[in-house]
């Protein structure tokens, strides 16, 4: 029987198991046309407050090209809500690395014990641009735990807080980051209804 599924099995160059140029139909040669990211994330919660968790307003005049991976027309469109310290994954790096890269450079913390990761994989159409074929993303969510007097002021965002999730709204979110904290079970307040 031969198959017609494509398998999210990637290789662009010589099989790991003849170490001659893949040819196999079971792989795949291009990403995917919407795109795929692989991303790490870092939730912070307050201790003794499970609900308040790290949250910032990002600077625009930071590098988040190089500890981010925004470029600068994002960076801006983001400024605007609160997210999550999180960054795509440098190419060949593992999850764990990329969450104590993430602490170091956008929060200046170390040493902060972090849970293995929870992995969420999605695919949506982007919301600001829904005539774009689908994206997909394989999310890395770590958690962790600091107290008030660890909480940094570093150059990477305006504003840094302990933000209490259950009295936030989504639509106060940058980058679709409600999702991320929903899929590690946070629970946002209710949006106003629209009359």
């Amino acid at each position: 029987m031969t198959t017609d599924r494509r398998f999210a099995r990637f290789n662009a160059g010589k099989s790991t198991v003849s170490g001659k140029t893949e040819v196999s139909p079971l792989t795949q040669h291009e990403v995917p046309e919407g795109g795929m990211c692989l991303s790490a994330f870092v939730v912070l919660t307050e201790a003794g407050y499970p609900n308040w968790v790290v949250l910032g307003h990002l600077n625009p005049e930071a590098a988040w090209d190089h500890i981010g991976a925004l470029d600068p027309e994002r960076t801006e469109v983001h400024s605007k809500g609160w997210m999550i310290p999180s960054s795509h994954l440098l190419l060949k790096e593992p999850p764990q690395e990329a969450a104590r890269r993430i602490l170091w450079e956008q929060l200046m913390l170390k040493g902060v014990p972090l849970s293995e990761p929870s992995v969420v994989s999605e695919t949506y159409t982007p919301r600001r641009f829904p005539d774009l074929p689908s994206h997909w993303d394989i999310e890395f969510i770590f958690r962790g735990e600091i107290s008030t007097a660890r909480l940094p002021k570093t150059p990477a965002w305006k504003e840094l807080a302990f933000v209490d999730v259950s009295r936030t709204r989504k639509s106060e979110m940058a980058r679709s980051h409600e999702d991320i904290l929903e899929s590690a079970g946070f629970r946002f307040a209710e949006e106003p209804a629209q009359g």
